[in-house]
């Protein structure tokens, strides 16, 4: 049994699938089967059960993964120890960021890992909340950055802040000199045709609550899972929607849209850090988890100004 073996069977384990788990590995699957054969042998277990849609670890396989995850840890653990003998942390961590954030805050995340963890690498990935949560499990993310999560036994979390969503509508043309509309009351919202993410996504579900708790219920003409879409969609006369801020101020047009805050009640979500409960963090993720809350608070609150 080598090292290639245990990452190998780690993650075709935890993605399901010897062609994901290759390309991640940078290698063949062909190859990769290879390998994976060769531990089966050498245990005289059969660790995978590989089926028309993936692999599935037997319970031999479950064992396994367990010690495998503490075994990449370790190794990455003692790479990061030999980096700090030449002078800083080392070894790469994956970040999954939804979509309204990503834009306004990869450069700034960016520039401060950079600047402190210069030995290391950064991969950002976008994602829904729910889909985010499934990669957190499968390894693809070390940290995610969740709309309304909740504790599982699977992933950590801890709050990070509040974000405020927004009626956003469609500017007609000619009214760009206008004054900007007043607020709304969230039973008017109700009134409204609404172009809104499908279930079970996590604004649309706090959003529901919300309108449910006032005895109202959207009127959801459209459902599209994707930022850049929803506004497409409502610049186009659509409908409206319901979003953050920073999605409006990160589009290519922000001039094209009404922005109007809800009140009565308004609306908000919390911002959530999301780590694997299944594979303790490394000192180069804790160094970037506390670099996220520090760039992500400063994005907030240029936002709220």
């Amino acid at each position: 049994m080598d090292f290639k073996q245990i990452e190998g069977f780690v993650r075709v384990a935890e993605l399901g699938s010897f062609t994901r788990a290759a390309q991640m590995l940078n290698t063949t699957q062909p190859a990769l089967s290879r390998l994976i054969r060769m531990l089966e042998v050498d245990l005289h277990q059969t660790l995978l059960v590989r089926n028309g849609r993936g692999a599935v670890p037997t319970e031999a396989g479950q064992v396994l993964l367990a010690h495998g995850r503490g075994i990449l840890h370790q190794v990455q653990r003692a790479r990061e120890d030999l980096g700090t003998v030449r002078g800083g942390l080392s070894g790469q961590v994956a970040i999954g960021l939804p979509p309204s954030l990503a834009r306004v805050f990869t450069v700034p995340l960016t520039r401060a890992f950079r600047a402190q963890l210069p030995d290391a690498s950064l991969s950002i990935s976008e994602g829904l909340s729910t889909q985010m949560q499934e990669w957190l499990v499968n390894g693809r993310l070390d940290i995610a950055v969740l709309y309304n999560a909740r504790a599982s036994a699977d992933i950590e979390i801890s709050p990070l802040g509040d974000e405020d969503l927004w009626l956003v509508q469609a500017r007609q043309p000619g009214l760009a000199e206008d004054p900007p509309p007043g607020p709304i009351d969230l039973k008017d919202v109700a009134e409204l045709q609404l172009v809104m993410p499908s279930r079970p996504n996590a604004i649309r579900t706090h959003v529901e609550t919300e309108m449910a708790q006032i005895g109202c219920r959207l009127k959801v003409t459209l459902e599209i899972d994707g930022v850049a879409a929803i506004l497409d969609l409502v610049a186009d006369g659509a409908g409206a929607a319901l979003l953050s801020r920073n999605a409006v101020a990160s589009c290519i047009r922000p001039s094209a849209y009404l922005v109007r805050a809800v009140r009565n009640p308004p609306l908000s979500t919390r911002l959530f850090l999301a780590t694997s409960s299944m594979r303790p963090t490394t000192r180069t993720q804790q160094t970037t988890l506390a670099l996220i809350r520090q760039t992500l608070a400063v994005a907030l609150e240029d936002t709220a100004a």
